[in-house]
């Protein structure tokens, strides 16, 4: 399954996304394209609220899913969640 999702800067942010959803989704079959803001992820479809959810909580919503208030929120926990995935490289 493709999600594309907004906020992903760097590796740090690819690495946070991908250990948080091997752990969720019990799957190491997970390729993040930095630059285009896209996931994919071995799953099935029937998970893809599931995905989007996890993804939002991160900071890294569903491209046009928040705007506003919501939106910077978002931005806010990505560089949290960017800076996590940097440490732990």
């Amino acid at each position: 399954m493709n999600i594309t999702v907004e906020n992903i800067k760097c590796g740090g942010c690819a690495g946070t996304i991908t250990k948080k959803l091997t752990k969720v989704f019990d799957t190491e079959n997970i390729e993040i394209n930095i630059e285009q803001g896209i996931i994919d992820i071995d799953i099935d479809e029937s998970k893809r609220k599931e995905l989007t959810e996890v993804l939002l909580g991160l900071g890294y919503p569903k491209v046009d899913s928040v705007h506003g208030f919501d939106s910077t929120k978002a931005k806010a926990k990505s560089f949290v969640s960017c800076a996590i995935g940097k440490m732990d490289q």
